[in-house]
């Protein structure tokens, strides 16, 4: 079969799936629906909604968007079953039902960006980066009932620099995986895909997980020491940013982002969250083996900004502390 023959339905949301889907109709593949969230209502009231980056390509590209509430709706289904695909690709969706995932007849597969079978959930990128990996990749895999655990089909192994937040390995991850996905549909094309499972690679290292971030998870523990915390800051950053609260005497706490830090190590006696600047040009906070030194961050409803334009407007005194 000729690709330009071959039905494609693709599912994703955030911008991340936006390049392989790129990839695909710029490559002369036939994509016969895009299945994406249902748009967001934004604004103070929620009257206006955004769609998804997903569905604002697609619709610049001319593809039939479908946006279903639920996944097992039948209207829905009957919708995608008229459009008769061939195969289905799945890039930053949602879990998907069987009744979906096994309605094509070449089946359905994942980009998943980790290492399988490390990394399953949500937040592979951030986990990968806050545990100070030193590798991660991406994964194409075909679908099966548990999540993120079908048989692979292809990997590509990605260093991770110790410089690297998550932007940066993201940003690197979505190009390479508009890669693979061609890759994997040629693979599947040819019929010479030979799948590995996951069982086999999972008594290599011990699994670790990626449960999806809250506004909690990002929480800065001062107790962990300097490397663990540096990691935990750029596998947060810019987004959703770690955080801590900056506290002054009988002060209210004050909510502080930090976006990028550097490690200082040496022995000191001072409790882990006390912080140590010169007014001008530094701001550090002590941990147990050394400081993290800040270089960006952002004061609760103020903007982002370099440390010295931050210690500007700031007043430091003696019981200034992070919690």
């Amino acid at each position: 079969m000729d690709k330009k023959d071959l039905r494609i339905v693709y599912m994703g949301t955030p911008e991340f799936a936006v390049e392989s889907l790129k990839r695909l109709v710029e490559g002369g593949y036939q994509v016969v629906g895009v299945i994406t969230m249902p748009d967001k209502p934004m604004g103070r009231h929620g009257s206006v909604l955004q769609p998804s980056p997903v569905k604002e390509y697609a619709v610049s590209q001319g593809l039939k968007v479908l946006q279903p509430e639920k996944l097992k709706d039948e209207a829905f289904l009957d919708e995608l079953r008229a459009l008769k695909a061939d195969l289905q690709i799945v890039v930053a969706f949602r879990m998907l039902p069987e009744v979906v995932w096994n309605m094509p007849r070449l089946g359905t597969f994942n980009l998943h960006a980790s290492l399988l079978p490390q990394y399953r959930g949500a937040a592979p990128i951030n986990w990968a980066v806050i545990n100070g990996d030193t590798e991660t990749g991406i994964t194409t895999f075909f679908l099966k009932h548990e999540i993120d655990t079908g048989e692979i089909i292809d990997q590509v192994k990605v260093p991770i620099a110790d410089t690297d937040n998550v932007g940066i390995v993201y940003d690197r991850l979505m190009l390479l995986g508009g890669d693979l996905v061609v890759k994997t549909v040629d693979a599947i094309l040819a019929g010479n895909v030979k799948t590995t499972p996951q069982e086999e690679l999972a008594k290599v290292d011990e699994l670790r997980p990626a449960p999806k971030i809250f506004k909690d998870t990002c929480r800065i523990d001062w107790t962990k020491g300097v490397k663990p915390v540096y990691d935990f800051i750029r596998g947060l950053s810019p987004y959703p940013a770690a955080w801590t609260e900056l506290s002054q005497g009988e002060a209210s706490p004050v909510m502080l982002k930090i976006y990028e830090s550097a490690k200082i190590f040496c022995e000191h006696a001072l409790q882990p969250g006390t912080v140590v600047t010169d007014k001008k040009t530094y701001f550090r906070v002590a941990s147990t083996d050394g400081y993290v030194d800040i270089l960006s961050l952002q004061l609760a409803g103020k903007k982002r900004m370099r440390v010295a334009d931050f210690l500007r407007g700031y007043r430091h005194t003696e019981d200034t502390c992070v919690r």
